[in-house]
């Protein structure tokens, strides 16, 4: 229990220290820019890939209930809601978590035991400010990036089921598109995602900034950090859908 709590007192203050270097230039923006591209091209297609056939499954399984009772113009609405307040934000923030997460904790890990980042730090250079917060602050834009077109492909997904396999009127499916949704879930699934995205960087490079032991220490790190930033974004995601939708 001492442990779990010293742990989380390094990481309170590892968050604090990213939070200030943040807010406060100078900002590597090249790098920054760069890890939000690399992240955004990798995930893209897993992200599609993913959230494209669960749009087609929520109409195959919601299409089955409508039917019974004669409400097949409501599929789209619960396509939509489900895929822009919960579906496509959290799926693509597990796959960044996989993809990105990893690989930071991964990249960190390895610096730190071949002692990169001591002699950065030796040569007056400030490791959390040029290695962490460029990778934190782009997986806070990537990760809006990703749902964004993480909506589009399930909302793809359900009109391909609806419309394409089963059968039913397009125009019917694209007017009741909207019917349960506001602009107002868009503006939710960004702030959540941005949230997300925070997460999972700060948990990836806290991990891998703090990796001992070896080749061993950067597998734990990586391990750690894909289990700990899903369990933490799906508790968070918990505690925004009900302050946003509860």
């Amino acid at each position: 229990m001492s442990e779990t709590l010293a742990s989380l007192g390094r990481f309170g203050q590892f968050l604090g220290r990213v939070a200030w270097r943040c807010l406060t230039p100078p900002w590597n923006g090249a790098d920054f820019f760069r890890h939000t591209w690399t992240v955004s091209i990798r995930c893209l297609g897993p992200v599609v890939a993913v959230t494209f056939p669960f749009g087609m499954v929520i109409g195959l399984q919601g299409l089955a209930i409508f039917d019974l009772f004669g409400a097949q113009r409501l599929l789209p609405s619960l396509i939509s809601v489900a895929v822009l307040r919960e579906l496509s934000p959290v799926l693509a923030s597990v796959l960044v978590a996989a993809q990105a997460g990893s690989s930071y904790a991964a990249e960190l890990g390895s610096m730190r035991i071949k002692e990169e980042l001591d002699a950065t730090e030796i040569m007056a250079v400030d490791g959390l400010r040029w290695h962490v917060v460029p990778r934190v602050a782009a997986l806070i834009l990537a990760c809006p990036i990703l749902n964004t077109v993480g909506n589009l492909a399930g909302l793809a997904g359900g009109y391909t089921m609806a419309v394409g396999i089963q059968g039913e009127p397009s125009g019917v499916f694209i007017a009741n598109l909207w019917v349960f949704t506001q602009p107002g879930d868009l503006v939710a699934g960004v702030i959540k995602t941005a949230a997300f995205g925070a997460i999972i960087g700060l948990i990836a490079c806290y991990h891998g900034f703090c990796a001992t032991g070896g080749a061993a220490g950067v597998g734990r790190a990586v391990n750690d950090t894909v289990v700990r930033a899903t369990l933490a974004f799906f508790a968070a995601n918990y505690l925004l859908t009900s302050a946003m939708f509860g």
